[in-house]
């Protein structure tokens, strides 16, 4: 039998602060070779302006094997009422490789998103962070807020975006389900970043939105969004003043703008960054040294994130009962 699991499924049986603990042993199999993670495949489609994006990866330790697929076809929305960016997943038994579950994967890549810059910042952040800039008010950008507040003791909560002011009164109001701290927004970005412990950025930019001389001595930064090689949130002060830690290292050289634009021209160098998010977690580099460090995290995202998750998702399903069971 195969489980078929719907949005609705995925987000009835998935929480953040499981998601975060089991994004926590999927980094540190990662990091003690039990896992495996071939690139990131990308397939074009330039006739119908399209992308697909094939991720597998198999956890020996959780004994989770599977794929994600994702497509980001821009013509979607206006010429067949489809969003643009799709997502599916599906987990196989890694004893006989039969389909055990087919499952939607846009929730749970929201989740895993943002759980990844939680998990980051539940190693990294100063014990007493108590204030955190979010910048973004889009559909990642809730599962982050939510993420950060789970891993520490949040008290103010300061959104910056480019968004109308509707939209991020909106995204603010939204949060009040999830977050029990002050919401505040923001149309100053240094000022947020000058008043935060914790600095989140989860957009689509191109160039730089935030400055090195911003962050204070103890700031931890969450570098979320822009994963592409021509798209960058930091600058490259940024990157020199900080402790950087990425979700995996040659992940980063292959897609991370907020990188490979710097080196490219000359103002960093890959030997400055301090090395992946795993070992940090199984204890092979150092985590936060001092409350005077800078740490930045950037992540591109990870097949092991999403795999990880998708057969939490299942174990929890089968266990309540949710979903719907099909022959093949």
């Amino acid at each position: 039998m195969t489980k078929l699991l719907s949005k609705n499924d995925v987000m009835q049986v998935l929480d953040m602060k499981d998601q975060i603990e089991i994004l926590n042993q999927a980094f540190e199999d990662l990091a003690e070779d039990r896992a495996v993670m071939p690139q990131r495949t990308p397939i074009t489609s330039p006739d119908f302006g399209g992308l697909a994006l094939f991720m597998p990866a198999y956890l020996k330790g959780m004994g989770a094997l599977g794929a994600k697929v994702v497509t980001v076809y821009k013509d979607n929305p206006t010429k067949y009422n489809v969003p643009t960016v799709l997502g599916t997943i599906i987990l196989l038994d890694q004893k006989t490789g039969a389909p055990i579950a087919l499952m939607d994967g846009g929730y749970l890549t929201a989740m895993r998103t943002g759980g990844v810059a939680g998990l980051a910042t539940k190693v990294l952040a100063r014990e007493d962070a108590k204030v955190h800039a979010l910048f973004g008010t889009g559909g990642m950008a809730r599962t982050n807020a939510w993420a950060v507040d789970c891993a520490r003791d949040i008290e103010k909560l300061i959104l910056f975006s480019l968004d109308p002011v509707e939209k991020q009164e909106a995204f603010r109001d939204s949060l009040k389900e999830i977050i029990n701290c002050e919401i505040v927004i923001s149309s100053d970005p240094a000022q947020a970043v000058g008043n935060a412990d914790i600095v989140t950025l989860i957009t689509s930019a191109k160039e730089p939105i935030v400055q090195g001389d911003w962050f204070r001595p103890g700031t931890h930064i969450n570098g979320v969004g822009s994963h592409a090689p021509a798209m960058r949130e930091l600058d490259a002060a940024t990157l020199t003043k900080s402790k950087v830690v990425c979700d995996l290292v040659e992940a980063c050289k292959a897609e991370a703008g907020d990188f490979i634009i710097p080196v490219n021209e000359g103002e960093w160098s890959w030997d400055k960054a301090h090395g992946s998010l795993g070992d940090v977690i199984a204890g092979k580099i150092a985590a936060r040294e001092n409350d005077q460090e800078i740490t930045l995290f950037k992540s591109v995202g990870l097949a092991i994130q999403d795999i990880s998750t998708a057969f939490h998702v299942y174990n929890k399903a089968e266990e309540l009962g949710v979903g719907t069971d099909f022959i093949f």
